[in-house]
């Protein structure tokens, strides 16, 4: 006979004991555990957990404990260390032994005595017994000791203070042995956002509700990047704390069937909620207050499910219309700042039919389990059943409660799918034989032809939806490469056209246009001359030797003049000389030397940067050489603006012109005479008035 002790921990991390005595003694296995050195350790019917007394603090002087571990014929145990730290002063009576068998033929299978001892590997029994004996005398320091066991079944077997920084792996599966509720250490998170890396994998299963602190189980786990902030719960008698950032977290893998049955949602009616009974009453001013099972959805507004009596005979319960797998339940208090009432402990119990009701416990268990409720009145506080319930009915009875009973609550689960029955269909009777005259040939097998055949009907449905998808994009194959080779040829037809009359490199439609505008009659407005210059100035450029450079690029022009006769030219039209044979045109320095008496240039002076775009027209008589001959052989016709003929511009001279030339001087503006040391007159302003 000897005691198991499980502990509970609550929302403070404060442990509180549930002492449980556990008598197990069948034919498929034996637990148990005597003496006065026995730490916290449940002994699972295929795995536990052991611990000295007191740790991860020192261990007491002068004690001793053995444990009794059985588990069905057939099947053997092993052993894994999590911490090993006991003071070597006398390792006479300081120890941990390991025994093949129970009882005075036990073997010794291995001893421990040391501090900070480090054991890798697995301790592997003979046998379906085993004993583990500690034993502590007079010592100063040492942890003592924390194992897990299982059968060799599951090789992957962890201990409960293995953490998630202790696995690299992206994605692992793991053995968690039963009793890591005991375990030291805090986790932080929750399911399904995940939990730190700090956190104890086993222990942080029991919180998801993957798997049971009385049985353990396997876990499937995936490692993933940290998340800032990890939120705390309690659930399944774990509670979470607040956890900062880390580096990476993880979650549990689940079957899935943990959504909710519909009582938040409004799935589930208010006619299938029913309670053993109401709290009514009536403030002051009369206005009846009715607390019943219908506010009892979980984060429903208004008041929750309150009992008229306080008493472990009241309950709640809900009709979910058809058996449904239930995982889990949810539970809170009345959610009111003013009435802080909720239940601490409650049991379930479940039904088919309504009538007949079983009341919920763990697996391999002998006593009614007995969940841990809320702690205040708001707070959500989250049970798994592993096993899950398969009911259709399912009811709440509150055995603790704070103030007054009252609750909301959700359930977790999901469809029942529940394997259809096979009909069994009993085979004919074989049909009664027929006498024939042809005897019977017994012995002789018929062997079926191995007929296969060859003639498959053809696929049509299959070539028309490929031809109905081939044909669209064959299509469109076709258009684009027509509409490629249009575009390409127009593109090369303009590229052509675009080339200018005189054979530019680029042509730009704006330096074309000016280019034709030369070309277009321009009309020159009523009352305005043209500006003459006499030969006699145009000679002074020969002997001035500070003449100002003219320089302008030779695209600011107009093409030349054909045949270096005089066009009707607009108002704003400026030109380049043509080039020819001329000695004059063919200086690459053409405005950077000074003119020659004999060659006269048939443009203007290049406008100022800040001017106006084109430079006003000069018109040269050349009728006539000084000599009074004509010697350059250059008709002695001028053409004329606005139609006007050469004879009216050459009898626009000033009657006061000296008699030895024969070219007009420019015409007075009004303005001062320009001295010698100009070669050119000021071309008038358009804006000035014509001299009468």
């Amino acid at each position: 006979m000897g005691r198991a002790v499980m502990v509970g921990r609550g929302p403070t991390g404060t442990r509180l004991f549930f002492l449980s005595t556990v008598i197990i003694l069948t034919a498929r296995s034996s637990r148990a555990q005597q003496g006065d050195g026995c730490g916290l350790s449940v002994l699972g019917p295929c795995s536990g957990s052991l611990s000295s007394l007191g740790y991860p603090g020192t261990y007491p002087n002068h004690t001793v404990c053995e444990w009794e571990i059985s588990v069905p014929q057939g099947r053997r145990l092993h052993f894994r260390f999590a911490d090993l730290d006991i003071e070597e002063n006398n390792c006479q009576v300081n120890y941990l032994r390991i025994y093949d068998g129970i009882g005075p033929h036990r073997t010794q299978i291995v001893k421990f005595c040391g501090l900070g001892l480090n054991v890798p590997d697995l301790i592997l029994s003979s046998g379906n017994q085993v004993t583990v004996q500690f034993m502590s005398g007079t010592h100063q320091s040492g942890r003592g000791f924390s194992l897990a066991y299982s059968t060799t079944e599951h090789p992957d077997l962890i201990t409960c203070l293995d953490k998630g920084i202790h696995f690299t792996e992206a994605e692992f599966t793991r053995y968690c042995p039963a009793g890591c509720l005991t375990s030291v250490g805090e986790i932080s998170g929750t399911i399904p956002h995940g939990y730190r890396d700090s956190s104890p994998v086993c222990l942080a299963a029991i919180h998801a509700g993957v798997v049971s602190n009385s049985v353990g189980g396997q876990i499937s786990v995936v490692n993933s990047k940290g998340i800032p902030h990890y939120d705390g719960s309690l659930a399944n008698n774990v509670s979470s704390t607040v956890g900062p950032l880390s580096n990476s977290l993880f979650t549990f893998k689940t079957s899935g069937c943990y959504g909710t049955l519909g009582l938040e949602s409004g799935v589930v009616r208010d006619s299938q909620l029913f309670a053993s009974s109401v709290w009514e009453w009536s403030d002051v001013i009369g206005k009846p207050s009715e607390w019943g099972p219908t506010g009892a959805r979980l984060n429903g507004a208004g008041l929750p499910w309150a009992s008229a009596h306080s008493n472990q005979q009241q309950w709640l319960q809900v009709d979910l219309k058809k058996e449904k797998r239930i995982t889990g339940i949810t539970t809170t208090g009345s959610s009111l700042l003013e009435y802080q009432f909720y239940v601490s402990a409650y049991r379930v119990l479940y039904s088919n039919d309504g009538q007949h009701w079983n009341i919920y416990r763990e697996a391999d268990a002998t006593q009614d389990k007995i969940f841990k409720g809320n702690t205040n009145y708001l707070q959500e506080v989250r049970n798994n059943f592993i096993p899950p319930i398969e009911a259709r009915y399912v009811r709440i009875s509150p055995t603790q409660w704070h103030q007054r009973i009252a609750l909301k609550f959700e359930l977790l689960g999901c469809q029942f799918h529940q394997a259809r029955p096979r009909i069994y269909h009993p085979a004919r009777p074989p049909p009664p034989s027929v006498a024939t005259d042809t005897p019977p040939m017994y012995g002789r097998t018929t062997h079926t032809p191995d007929i296969r055949n060859t003639t498959m009907p053809p696929c049509t449905i299959n070539d028309v939806a490929f031809a109905t998808v081939l044909v669209p994009v064959l299509v469109m194959i076709l258009t684009t490469l027509i509409l490629t080779t249009v575009c390409a040829w127009h593109w090369k037809n303009r590229k052509n056209s675009s080339e200018g009359a005189y054979d530019l490199s680029h042509w730009d439609r704006a330096d074309w246009w000016k280019s034709m505008k030369q070309f277009l009659p321009s009309k020159m407005p009523e009352g305005e001359e043209s500006v003459r210059y006499s030969s006699s100035e145009v000679g002074r450029l020969r002997v001035r030797g500070n003449t100002p450079r003219l320089r302008a690029e030779p695209a600011e022009y107009a093409q030349p003049l054909v045949n270096g006769v005089m066009t009707s030219l607009g108002q704003r039209s400026t030109f380049k000389p043509e080039e020819g044979s001329d000695p004059g045109y063919t200086d690459p320095n053409l405005y950077d030397a000074p003119m020659a008496t004999d060659i006269y240039h048939a443009y203007a002076q290049p406008l100022p940067a800040s001017g106006a775009e084109y430079a006003t027209p000069i018109m040269i008589d050349i009728a006539s050489h000084l000599s009074g001959s004509s010697t350059l052989n250059q008709p002695t016709t001028v053409s004329s603006f606005m139609g006007r003929g050469p004879a009216s511009l050459l009898t626009r001279t000033d009657s006061g012109q000296s008699g030895r030339s024969m070219y007009d001087t420019p015409k007075s503006t009004g303005q001062a005479t320009p001295t010698k040391d100009l070669a050119y007159q000021v071309p008038q302003s358009s804006s000035q008035k014509p001299v009468e």
